[in-house]
């Protein structure tokens, strides 16, 4: 049967920690954020959760209790990109109210990913890029979130994307849970290995 999100295709070629279900209430991060939101995204919450994988951070809806550091939410990265929009005075051939930008991701560059919410069906916004160092400053790409981050690991976009290069990297994507456990615990975040700068 087919996949209707996307995820199956994203399983394959990044590995999720096991037991990563963010069991995010939906009714309660809906009615935050005024709106349905894509079940794709649902999807990679229940497959992976909020965190991240080479430089690339999924964010989540709702804030949550950590153990060292807030692993991010919706809020700040929305509000960065909607300001970037206004003080940019837009982009030329882009037609967008910024109260339509809505952030689901960040990268180390740093770029902010968002969707596009003008359509009322959440499953058909596109992936809206908010870039540092790309050849726009926003550029909107017709897919969904999770398509987006397979094409982005397939290396199926030109131009690329984003303002840092993952290609050729062997993606692990890391739950901010355990990326914190192994802070606690002496380990690098990321690799899991045994720490050797400290904070």
């Amino acid at each position: 049967m087919e996949d209707p999100t996307g995820i199956t295709a994203l399983a394959e070629i990044l590995p999720a920690d096991p037991g990563a279900d963010e069991q995010v209430d939906w009714a309660a991060a809906e009615a935050r954020w005024g709106t349905r939101l894509p079940r794709d995204y649902k999807a990679f919450m229940s497959v992976y959760g909020g965190g991240s994988f080479n430089e690339v951070c999924v964010l989540m809806p709702l804030p949550k209790e950590y153990i060292q550091w807030d692993p991010g939410t919706f809020e700040g990265e929305t509000e960065n990109a909607r300001y970037t929009w206004e003080m940019l005075d837009g982009q030329e051939g882009l037609d967008i109210d910024p109260d339509h930008i809505l952030a689901w991701g960040v990268t180390s560059g740093p770029d902010i990913l968002c969707w596009l919410t003008t359509d009322p069906d959440p499953d058909k916004w596109p992936v809206l890029v908010c870039g540092r160092h790309t050849p726009d400053d926003f550029t909107l790409f017709p897919c969904g979130m999770v398509e987006f981050l397979r094409k982005l690991l397939l290396d199926e976009f030109d131009p690329y994307p984003l303002s840092i290069d993952l290609r050729g990297a062997s993606p692990r994507y890391v739950h901010w849970f355990e990326q914190q456990r192994r802070w606690k615990a002496g380990l690098d975040p990321v690799s899991g290995e045994l720490r050797t700068t400290t904070f």
